[in-house]
């Protein structure tokens, strides 16, 4: 099965490994770009029948390539993408895999292109409607999934559902008979657990009881 491709990956040299290793398996390469603003317009000029990406890429050097793959998804829900990264982003891995009901798409970590075999299969899988998930992104995707809230010891569970309330620490430690040390413990400790990230203490204690009030 001949493919017509659009392959995008800032980096040159993997950009032209990728397009010969395609061209070798008889695919057509149809545009081959650096940046993700190029994708874009690629993916419009050329309707491809499969496009492979890299997650991180310009302008911005973050997620750019993957933020665009969910884009055009968005755009044209039956075009198929593989996406190839480094890491797992995992807010933007769930919209991709979400996309198009969750047809048509891939997401693989870039160390499965060695293995070439394996590597123009997914491709041709995900051509055809088919899905192709690294198995380390479906391991941290099910981390992901967890209620975070099972990581809490009771006690955290009790200092938490007290904080949903809007008790002050003081008001925490009252009714809990443990000092405000303590109480300061258990928060920080919850702070940790939830992976929440370092911020004012404030925003951080809005952020717990969001997470307590979605579980």
């Amino acid at each position: 099965m001949s493919l017509r491709l659009i392959v995008a990956e800032d980096a040159v040299l993997l950009r032209e490994g990728l397009v010969g290793l395609l061209q070798r398996v008889g695919h057509e390469v149809v545009a081959a770009v650096g940046d993700a603003d190029a994708l874009v317009e690629a993916v419009r000029a050329d309707r491809p029948d499969l496009i492979v990406t890299d997650v991180r890429m310009p302008p911005s050097l973050s997620d750019d390539g993957l933020r665009s793959a969910v884009l055009l998804r968005e755009e044209f829900p039956d075009l198929p993408v593989l996406v190839l990264s480094q890491y797992v982003e995992r807010s933007y891995a769930l919209r991709l895999l979400d996309s198009g009901g969750g047809a048509g798409v891939g997401y693989l970590l870039k160390e499965r292109i060695s293995r070439v075999a394996d590597f123009t299969a997914a491709i041709e899988r995900v051509a055809a409607g088919g899905a192709v998930v690294d198995p380390e992104v479906i391991t941290q995707l099910v981390r992901l999934q967890k209620d975070p809230l099972e990581r809490l010891s009771p006690r955290e569970r009790e200092v938490l559902a007290l904080l949903a309330e809007g008790r002050s620490n003081a008001n925490l430690a009252a009714h809990l008979f443990v000092s405000e040390a303590a109480v300061n413990k258990h928060i920080g400790n919850i702070f940790n657990k939830l992976d929440l990230p370092v911020d004012t203490e404030g925003h951080r204690r809005v952020l717990a009881v969001l997470a307590f009030l979605r579980a």
